[in-house]
């Protein structure tokens, strides 16, 4: 069963595969059979390989980027993580919810994004006169 601290020491992992974008670093943190999806309605990375693959074929540049985040819900093996990412080069603000799929060992077996530019026109909101 997933608990509080089990999502902190993996998204601090998170956190150095990012800083780092070291394969080594992003490998440690999935099981080898993870999903990966960057976004809900996308196919998402199947396997470490292709997680791999998919990290570093976007991957952000470290300095270029600032995170905080805080773990909403714990129940069984998902966890709900709300972040905001902050990029500098060029500059943009991101809204984040993360839901994760923790195996027995603190690695991810699933991982699902949703981001949102909070510089872009708000879709719940009426638009402007």
């Amino acid at each position: 069963m997933t608990n509080r601290k089990a999502v902190d020491a993996w998204v601090a992992g998170y956190l150095t595969a990012w800083y780092s974008n070291r394969p080594a670093d992003v490998e440690a943190i999935f099981t080898p059979d993870a999903i990966y999806r960057p976004t809900p309605q996308s196919e998402g990375w199947h396997g470490r390989e292709a997680i791999v693959a998919g990290w570093l074929g976007r991957k952000d540049e470290p300095g270029t980027w600032s995170f905080e985040h805080t773990i909403l819900a714990v129940d069984g093996e998902v966890a709900i993580v709300q972040g905001r990412t902050v990029y500098t080069t060029p500059p943009r603000d991101y809204s984040n919810l993360w839901v994760l799929r923790l195996a027995p060992d603190g690695l991810c077996s699933e991982y699902v994004e949703w981001w949102i530019d909070r510089d872009a026109a708000d879709p719940g909101e009426p638009p402007g006169p």
